[in-house]
């Protein structure tokens, strides 16, 4: 499983922290390697105390988001096509299966988060989650960092949005639905495909995408904004229009209040990783992969063509309009301290 954990039971890991300056060297921090039982067999937990938990994107990402945070790193879902990959690279660890049962656990997440909160300089805009890796990924069962999360964005009335392939959200949908009364709550589910043979081949350890969308409707029954990412839509394997109307059909009838359609992506080392996975499982794909991606986003004029025909299968199943801003997008500071809903992230 990778690189073994010393027999000493720690793993030194090259770490830079969340809130780091990108110019300094890479942190040592010493991580203490646990071993995953029950759910969580197979996996490797390593446990980490951060310094610093809320992030700051630079603005030249070109995210619609300015703050994250991440209290894991790594994700069991091992979804194939998984744009965070590369960044268990900077952690001295492999993109493959390190990424995929090497789980980085930020244990002391929510202290961090309660301190951060609480300083002058912190402004309260939006903090975004699971911009990286999923917050609601199988650990989070057993270690709750995300709802510690949540509870102290909630005290602090300071605006979230949470992107997840989980049901498990449906944990703390008490939480967020209490939450979303008193102050901007963006969540939003990733799905797609309802193909059950795509779904196992390309995200094995995700929920089923049907209980997807059973949790995306008691969100919506709770009154929590919830919106669905379709992606990614695969070339060749999830982008018939059969295919997608049937994501688009359940999604509308579960009330999902926004509704965006993604073509795969695949940046640096993903392209590869990805690559070898359709060479042993789809050959027949590869070549059309390889022309189709030499860089990491398809061609413009695909990209715009399978819009058209996801917002043409919304209209037609009553479905939300487009939104003129992207989901998740940022929140000017000043409206987030006085803690009133800002116009733009209101979710139609």
């Amino acid at each position: 499983m990778g690189r073994p954990a010393p027999a000493d039971g720690h793993a030194h890991l090259r770490w830079r922290l969340a809130g780091a300056d990108p110019a300094r060297p890479a942190l040592l921090e010493t991580a203490e390697s646990h071993e995953g039982r029950g759910e969580l067999a197979g996996l490797e937990l390593l446990h980490v105390r951060a310094r610093s938990i809320v992030n700051r994107v630079p603005e030249t990402s070109g995210m619609p988001f300015r703050w994250t945070v991440n209290v894991y790193r790594g994700c069991s879902h091992g979804c194939v096509y998984c744009f965070a990959r590369p960044t268990h690279e900077y952690l001295g660890l492999g993109i493959g299966e390190d990424f995929d049962r090497r789980i980085v656990v930020k244990v002391n997440a929510v202290e961090c988060l309660r301190a951060e909160l609480r300083t002058p300089r912190w402004g309260g805009e939006t903090i975004a989650m699971g911009t990286n890796t999923d917050p609601y990924q199988p650990v989070e069962g057993r270690y709750r960092l995300t709802r510690g999360v949540i509870e102290a964005l909630a005290e602090a009335r300071n605006p979230f949005s949470i992107l997840t392939k989980s049901t498990l959200i449906g944990r703390d949908v008490d939480l967020l639905a209490d939450a979303a009364t008193r102050m901007p709550v963006e969540t939003g589910l990733s799905i797609g495909t309802l193909d059950e043979d795509v779904w196992r081949a390309t995200e094995p350890n995700t929920p089923n995408p049907r209980r997807r969308v059973e949790t995306l409707a008691r969100l919506r029954a709770a009154g929590v904004p919830c919106g669905v990412f379709i992606a990614p839509i695969i070339p060749g394997m999830s982008d018939a229009d059969d295919q997608l109307e049937e994501v688009v059909a359940a999604v509308c009838g579960a009330g999902a209040t926004w509704i965006t359609p993604v073509m795969l992506y695949l940046r640096a080392g993903v392209r590869e990783h990805y690559l070898g996975w359709l060479r042993a499982h789809r050959p027949e794909l590869v070549a059309d992969a390889e022309r189709r991606y030499r860089r990491a986003y398809g061609p413009s004029a695909e990209r715009d063509a399978l819009a058209r025909r996801v917002r043409a299968m919304i209209r037609a199943h009553g479905g939300p309009e487009p939104r003129r801003e992207t989901p998740f997008g940022r929140r000017p500071a000043a409206a987030a301290r006085a803690g009133r809903p800002d116009p733009q992230l209101r979710l139609l």
